[in-house]
């Protein structure tokens, strides 16, 4: 059976390649892959490294504080952070004022780790293939567009 232009099978709307969510999605997979070898010399996984970068913005944040800059669940927050922990980068220790309230603060192994790091965003616009000025620009873009999602829900 042929389809003809007005079929669901031709609408323009819905062609994989029209999709902004999709050229979102592989280029954050993209990215993601770009990082991962950068980040592997560090012994970091992607979504640690974002911690990091919370924490090396601003230390003796809370887990509630980084999962808001994070855009995340705390709860999926948790098992990252202990994994940080672990490995001696960050300590965890509860609030004096409000038991339920969990502080991270960077250890000294995690704030060394902060100047083996300097050179990952060279990497990344070198791989990126655009001037600096482009990429602030698209990031000025996403972060509007980000903005604007979110005001939506």
């Amino acid at each position: 059976m042929n389809a003809d232009a007005n079929t669901p099978a031709h609408c323009e709307t819905l062609l994989l390649d029209n999709q902004v969510c999709f050229a979102l999605h592989s280029t954050s997979l993209l990215m993601t892959k770009v990082y991962k070898p950068l980040l592997q010399a560090l012994g970091l996984t992607y979504p640690q490294y974002l911690a990091m970068l919370v924490l090396w913005e601003r230390d003796g944040l809370t887990v509630g504080e980084i999962s808001h800059r994070l855009l995340t669940d705390p709860g999926s927050l948790t098992p990252l952070l202990k994994r940080l922990e672990g490995e001696g980068l960050l300590k965890r220790t509860r609030s004096r004022e409000d038991e339920r309230v969990v502080i991270v603060e960077l250890t000294e192994q995690g704030r060394a780790l902060q100047a083996k790091a300097q050179n990952i965003p060279p990497c990344i616009l070198g791989a990126s293939g655009v001037s600096l000025e482009r990429l602030q620009q698209l990031q000025s873009e996403l972060i509007a567009l980000r903005d604007n999602l979110q005001k939506s829900l």
